[in-house]
């Protein structure tokens, strides 16, 4: 038999296709990424991830993120080479940017405070947990580092802030040459 989890208890759990929550890949968050809007991240990822300009028109014409992932996802589309090694930098990349381009995204993200992330899905055992709770997590995994970046550049930024107004910034004067 598999242990229990208790740190999955505390977590805050989430699902990738429900669009009410603002952790989800689905819901109406849009951003700008590579020159495109994109009305949430399963656009971006699927477009990204398919090699047939037909099926990224699918993609993009579909009515819902849940709709899009549906089309990218069949097997039978062809994906590209590298998809394995560059999924998870794809779905980092438009969910960092939601997160920046939406205060309330962001700032519901920080105040999740250090507490784990997890994305509930049954059957996706790389995005998620899985039915038995093995799965790689990857999207909690993904939230939680977006979380730790955010934080970290509001740091760096505060301590720059915090050196600029106590006069410690330096300027440079040149100094004439004697002869």
């Amino acid at each position: 038999m598999f242990e229990h989890n208790k740190e999955l208890e505390k977590a805050l759990s989430f699902s990738r296709f429900d669009t009410s929550h603002f952790l989800s890949t689905c819901s109406d968050h849009p951003f700008d990424l590579d020159d495109k809007t994109w009305a949430c991240a399963e656009y971006y990822y699927h477009a990204n991830m398919v090699t047939s300009p037909i099926a990224i028109r699918k993609i993009l014409a579909a009515p819902t993120g849940k709709a899009a992932h549906k089309i990218g996802s069949a097997w039978y589309r062809p994906k590209r080479k590298d998809w394995k090694t560059v999924r998870q930098t794809l779905m980092t990349r438009a969910l960092y940017t939601k997160a920046m381009a939406h205060q309330e995204v962001k700032n519901a993200l920080l105040e999740t405070g250090d507490q784990p992330i997890v994305e509930t899905s049954m059957y996706d055992h790389y995005w998620g947990l899985g039915r038995d709770q093995r799965g790689e997590n990857t999207l909690g995994k993904i939230w939680m580092n977006i979380r730790d970046k955010i934080r970290q550049d509001e740091s760096a930024s505060s301590l720059q802030d915090s050196s600029n107004s106590n006069g410690n910034s330096r300027s440079t004067t040149n100094s004439t040459k004697q002869g």
